[in-house]
C-alpha cells in the first residue's frame, strides 16, 4: 500500500506526517531516515487500528475519484 507523506525541512532535520492517518508523524536527521521512521510510525499506526477495530463489524466502501 502506497501513502503520500509531508516532509518539513527544519534545522534539527526533517519532519515527516502522513496525511490520509492523522497524528501520524515522524522525524529524522536526514530526509532518508525521516522517510524510514515515517514507514515504522505508519505501520504502528495501522496496528493499533486493526486492534482497535477487533470488536467492531468492519465494512468496505470505495468512493469514486
Amino acid at each position: 500500500m502506497k501513502y503520500k507523506v509531508a516532509l518539513y525541512e527544519s534545522e534539527e532535520g526533517f519532519a515527516v506526517s502522513c496525511p490520509a492517518l492523522p497524528g501520524c508523524w515522524s522525524q529524522g536527521e536526514t530526509e532518508e531516515e525521516a522517510l524510514d521512521n515515517i514507514q515504522d510510525a505508519i505501520q504502528e499506526y495501522l496496528a493499533v487500528i486493526e486492534e482497535n477495530l477487533q470488536d467492531a463489524q468492519v465494512r468496505e466502501i470505495e468512493i469514486a475519484a
